[in-house]
């Protein structure tokens, strides 16, 4: 049986005088078949014949359903083809794509039985180059990996109870909205600082990759979190810069990566001495438990009371045997009073001591307060100061929003579509109120409602035709 190539309407046209000839072994005596099982044999032959495969073009003519299944068209300057992607599929999908977008589908061609109609099952999606960026990831994963960057000798381990906790993230990413939240559960006071740096888009890399090593330079943390949310291969891809896997390799302290979800991996997560699947989760591995460590605390505790106890009554043992063994009341005064002679001594000497440090304190205290007016004068000159620079600040950004008004003003008057009516164009509309785009949406004596730029006209369709 042979399969030829799809028409310009997507339906499979089949040898049939092929199709007799396996089924029957002749062709003398020509089976008549339905068109269901013809588009079954059409199905399972396509089916059978062409392997789950990569698809990249642009979507066109997208529809969600209401049973939550996406249909549309994937399409190049020379062809197109139908595709469905199933709800059970698409819930998986990193993004919805939207008519205009480029991307790439892993799907298998198969045949619509119902209407004989050609079309690709789609299994995943993705934004057209992300597999060239995995490629490309790969490469210099191996690359990284053959120097000895990602060697698990190197990897150091995590203090246990660290003293500040350093953050290299964004400060307007969620991510470092659950590390705090994380923190603040587990360990409420422990000392937190943040390198902000920008997490996504051009030159995301390169600023990363500087401000762990700024980190590293100020020595000021025990521990370093790299963290940033889930997102695209794209969204991602400054955690798989080279300078970044290098910098976190190189960090003084040891480095916890938290980028993305559980599924996702990156550079930054082979270089960092441990990864933590979520932002979240690196906070924990990098922080203390402090309910663990109270139920230790009072575990230690009632240790501790035993031990003393059993002490106690050892200690009671003791003395009830060296009761026994008392020395001569004579020699036990004599010997008390030597030492309260020492005593005596002790407390003389460390009296003047006191004394002498607490007339030196004083003294100190005496000059202190000897100047009250020098210190009113500088306070009001740094409340002076400090009024100008928020005098300015307020100048500033006021200038800066009406700046961005005037833009956004200058913006919404260039989209207006009240502006394209007025050159002479006009809005055409179903009944139901569908836009008309392209003529194959209509059929002769469909009612359409015509937008002027003044005032609507009613019209209905005589006849159509396709430019």
């Amino acid at each position: 049986m042979t399969v030829h190539e799809p028409c310009h309407n997507g339906t499979v046209i089949l040898c049939a005088m092929e199709i007799f000839d396996d089924v029957s072994g002749s062709s003398s005596a020509l089976p008549v078949l339905t068109v269901s099982e013809l588009n079954r044999m059409a199905r399972r032959a396509l089916e059978s014949q062409l392997p789950l495969l990569w698809v990249e073009g642009e979507v066109s003519n997208f529809t969600r359903a209401a049973s939550g299944h996406w249909y549309f068209s994937l399409k190049d300057a020379q062809a197109q083809v139908r595709c469905v992607m199933f709800r059970g599929r698409n819930q998986f999908a990193d993004f919805t794509p939207a008519n205009g977008d480029h991307v790439e589908i892993r799907a298998l061609p198969s045949l619509y039985e119902a209407r004989g109609e050609f079309q690709l099952g789609a299994e995943a999606i993705r934004r057209a180059g992300a597999g060239r960026l995995y490629e490309a990831f790969l490469r210099l994963k191996a690359k990284l990996e053959a120097e000895g960057l990602f060697d698990p000798a190197n990897k150091r381990t995590l203090p246990r109870f660290p003293r500040l906790i350093g953050i290299v993230t964004s400060p307007q990413a969620a991510a470092l909205h659950d590390v705090l939240t994380a923190l603040a559960r587990r360990m409420p006071g422990l000392p937190v600082i943040l390198y902000p740096t920008p997490v996504q888009g051009a030159g995301a890399g390169a600023q990363i990759a500087a401000t762990i090593r700024l980190a590293g330079a100020r020595a000021e943390c025990d521990v370093l979190l790299v963290c940033r949310g889930g997102g695209s291969l794209e969204d991602l891809w400054a955690f798989n810069d080279e300078a970044v896997a290098r910098a976190i390799a190189a960090s003084p302290m040891p480095v916890v990566s938290g980028v993305g979800h559980e599924t996702d991996f990156t550079l930054a997560d082979f270089a960092a001495d441990l990864r933590a699947p979520t932002p979240t989760a690196a906070a924990e591995l990098a922080s203390p438990a402090r309910q663990e460590l109270l139920q230790q605390l009072g575990h230690l505790a009632r240790q501790l009371q035993h031990h003393l106890a059993r002490k106690q009554h050892g200690e009671m043992q003791r003395l009830d045997y060296l009761a026994r063994r008392l020395v001569h009341p004579a020699d036990q005064l004599r010997r008390q009073r030597n030492e309260l002679r020492q005593l005596a001594q002790r407390l003389q000497h460390a009296s003047w001591t006191r004394l002498a440090r607490e007339q030196l304190r004083v003294s100190g205290l005496n000059q202190r307060l000897a100047t009250p007016g020098h210190a009113i004068q500088r306070e009001q000159q740094r409340l002076g100061a400090l009024v100008l620079r928020a005098r300015l600040a307020v100048e500033s950004s006021f200038r800066q929003h009406r700046l961005g008004l005037d833009r956004f003003s200058s913006s919404l008057a260039h989209l207006n579509p009240e502006g394209v009516l007025a050159r002479g164009y006009s809005i055409v509309q179903l009944e139901n109120g569908n836009v008309v785009q392209h003529a194959a949406m209509l059929s002769a004596e469909d009612k359409l409602d015509i937008r002027f730029h003044r005032g609507k006209a009613r019209a209905r369709v005589e006849s159509t035709s396709e430019d």
